[in-house]
């Protein structure tokens, strides 16, 4: 018999193989970690734009907010406003039409006659006077009465004030004229000298200018309606020499 070969011999058992060892490198303070949501900008950027969007795309829902009732007192307070107004108009068209029907003028202011009775001088520079004249007071109109409520009227010579005299008021009936005497007394008036010297040449060329000015208070009666305004006269007077001086040339004006 044929003998068998000898069986080979078993392979030594193999050990596995360590796993590689990871090998840690020192990570230094200034190296900065970057995360895998800050290496894709982009997406981020998309999901952000894709949710805003969505937000912008949502229709936005408005409330309607509850009516309010108007207090009363408001109420009352408008309708008192609005008949306040309709009254300022109706009282304004009312005043207009009046005003054109009546038409309106200013009285007149006027010197008919006057009396120069002296003029002289107690020293260069102060003099003494006394001079009487008629003023003339004439309401054109003839539908309004007038009531002259102060009447104040001032001699002057070359617009330097040397009298002056208040009258008592007066009223005035439509197309009425009033005459009043006024007498203007100056005594020891201060002229200075060149206007002193002027006034004896004047006395001597028996020409003497004087200027009257009238500063009157006015109110005009339209029935139950009136109003007041200033009013202002003014006269140049040329008079002979006292003692009997009289008016030789006048220019009189009435104005507001």
């Amino acid at each position: 018999m044929l003998s068998l070969p000898p069986p080979p011999p078993s392979p030594l058992p193999t050990e596995a193989a360590p796993p590689p060892e990871k090998r840690s490198f020192p990570v230094s303070l200034n190296q900065v970690v970057i995360s895998k949501q800050a290496r894709n900008p982009q997406n981020s950027s998309a999901e952000t734009s894709n949710s805003e969007s969505k937000k912008l795309s949502k229709p936005p829902i408005f409330k309607h907010p509850r009516p309010r009732r108007t207090n009363l007192v408001i109420w009352c307070g408008a309708i008192l406003c609005l008949i306040f107004s309709l009254v300022l108009i109706v009282f304004g068209i009312a005043t207009l039409i009046i005003y054109l029907v009546v038409k309106p003028r200013n009285p007149v202011f006027d010197i008919p006659n006057a009396n120069l009775n002296s003029i002289y001088f107690d020293s260069p520079e102060y003099f003494n006077g006394d001079l009487t004249f008629l003023a003339n007071f004439s309401n054109p109109n003839q539908k309004l009465d007038v009531r002259f409520e102060h009447v104040d009227i001032e001699l002057y010579f070359s617009d330097r004030l040397v009298g002056t005299q208040a009258l008592q008021p007066f009223t005035q009936r439509s197309r009425e004229t009033r005459l009043e005497s006024v007498h203007i007394i100056s005594s020891l008036v201060y002229l200075p000298q060149n206007l002193a010297v002027e006034l004896q040449k004047q006395v001597q060329s028996n020409k003497v200018n004087y200027n009257i000015r009238g500063t009157f208070k006015v109110r005009a009666n339209m029935g139950l309606l009136h109003y007041s305004y200033w009013l202002h006269g003014r006269c140049e007077i040329e008079m002979t020499g006292p003692p009997t001086g009289v008016i030789v040339a006048r220019s009189c004006r009435t104005k507001r």
